[in-house]
């Protein structure tokens, strides 16, 4: 008599820990799980079950969401057919919430897959089945629920007791016997951006100087403008406990004084257009959008203070970036560029070709423009330049400059000829009104 064909059944073991506490033990939580299910799988050999040699273990991950990888990887498999039985060691190993797992089962459902908990027997094909199920998973999402209960009423307490609770350190601090202790070097920065951002008063503006000397956080980032925001708004660094928006007197120390985290907040409060034009009028960039490197990036304006003078930059915009094989210029002086600019303008402005050429494109569209007019309200402007406001300076430059691209071996100027026209009317309206 013929022995009857049992079919193989390719069996998968999911496990799965809340926290990593113990994970980097010899024989965690998570091998406990596997050698129960693998234990169970070879029990039932006889019926064509095989565990599979692929893990799918989820150390760290609550049952409350789907977002997990090993789990993402194990539904990628049963969709591709790969996986007959998925073997736990308890339903809410899984999932803790009755709704994720309704949707899991559905696929388990479509794909032909069974479901088994190693110590909680049921059979999910009868409606009775089905039932224990949803009153088991109803058991472990309520209990899941009162935990996280418990631990946020613990959170809440303790951080009314300025202790701290966990989580990203800030910089200037570090952690030690679950406390914040000031890491002084850190804190030195901390310090240091808090009194520079008073006087620049513009977080872009302080993130382009930090980047160009290289200041990183303790995780060995770039400080951005983003993360200058966090810290400028961070009440840790007067020594308060934060939670959910409301402060309280903290354990750790303060880095910073009270005084000057309310200037600061003061500035903060102001619009940050306001800022802007406020900063970019104290530090006025006559070629900003206008300066292109050799290898045709941006150059941008930036400034420093040293010893209360002020120095100006243009830096190119691969050397911010931290690009491998930025421009052959990285920084220019931007007072001797600005110059050199200058020197090169009045110089076209002179020659015959540029009159010419500015009075026939700008001619037809300007009423009474004539040759001499453009060539005299021209030759104007060099005596005129130092008159006049830095903001009217960059006004003239964007009208008469299209692009200036910085050579090593010097500097090319593309003009706009209607604008040169517009200027040339303007300067003749100011001769004649004077």
């Amino acid at each position: 008599m013929k022995k009857p064909v049992v079919r193989k059944l390719r069996c998968a073991v999911y496990t799965r820990k809340s926290t990593e506490e113990g994970l980097d033990m010899e024989f965690n939580s998570l091998d406990a799980q596997r050698e129960a299910c693998s234990a169970y799988i070879a029990s039932q050999r006889s019926e064509g079950w095989v565990e599979l040699a692929d893990q799918y273990d989820d150390g760290g991950f609550s049952g409350g969401t789907l977002e997990r990888p090993a789990l993402r990887r194990l539904m990628a498999d049963i969709e591709a057919g790969r996986i007959d039985v998925v073997v736990v060691y308890k339903i809410d190993r899984l999932s803790r919430a009755l709704m994720d797992f309704t949707r899991l089962v559905e696929v388990f459902d479509r794909c032909g897959v069974t479901f088994v908990s190693v110590t909680q027997s049921f059979n999910t094909t009868t409606s009775m089945g089905r039932l224990t199920l949803n009153v088991l998973l109803s058991f472990a999402q309520f209990e899941r629920e009162v935990i996280g209960e418990r631990i946020r009423d613990k959170v809440a307490a303790s951080r009314r007791r300025g202790m701290w609770m966990g989580g990203f350190v800030p910089m200037g601090y570090r952690v030690e016997n679950r406390k914040l202790i000031v890491h002084e070097p850190e804190a030195a920065v901390i310090r240091r951006i808090f009194e520079r951002f008073l006087k620049v008063g513009s977080a872009t503006l302080l993130a382009r100087q930090l980047r160009a000397e290289d200041v990183r956080s303790h995780r060995g980032r770039v400080v951005d403008k983003g993360t200058l925001y966090r810290i400028l708004r961070n009440r840790v660094y007067v020594g308060l406990a934060v939670h959910k928006g409301v402060a309280y007197p903290g354990e750790h120390a303060a880095i910073i004084n009270q005084a000057l985290w309310d200037k600061v907040q003061s500035i903060l409060r102001e619009s940050p257009q306001v800022r802007g034009c406020q900063a970019r009028a104290a530090t006025p960039a006559l070629l900003k959008g206008l300066l292109f490197g050799p290898t045709g990036r941006a150059m941008s304006p930036t400034h420093t203070r040293k010893h209360g003078k002020l120095y100006r930059y243009y830096v190119c915009q691969g050397a911010i970036k931290g690009e491998v094989q930025p421009s052959p210029i990285r920084r220019v002086s931007a007072a001797a560029i600005e110059a050199a600019v200058f020197d090169q303008l009045r110089a076209l402005l002179r020659s015959p070709e540029v009159v010419v050429a500015t009075w026939r494109a700008a001619g037809p569209q300007i009423e009474a423009l004539s040759e001499g007019a453009v060539r005299e309200a021209l030759e104007r402007l060099d005596p005129l330049w130092e008159e006049l406001f830095p903001a009217e300076q960059t006004r003239i430059v964007q009208l008469l400059v299209q692009r200036i691209n910085l050579k090593t071996d010097g500097l090319e100027l593309q003009l706009r000829t209607q604008g040169l026209g517009h200027v040339a009317q303007q300067l003749g309206n100011l001769r004649r009104a004077a």
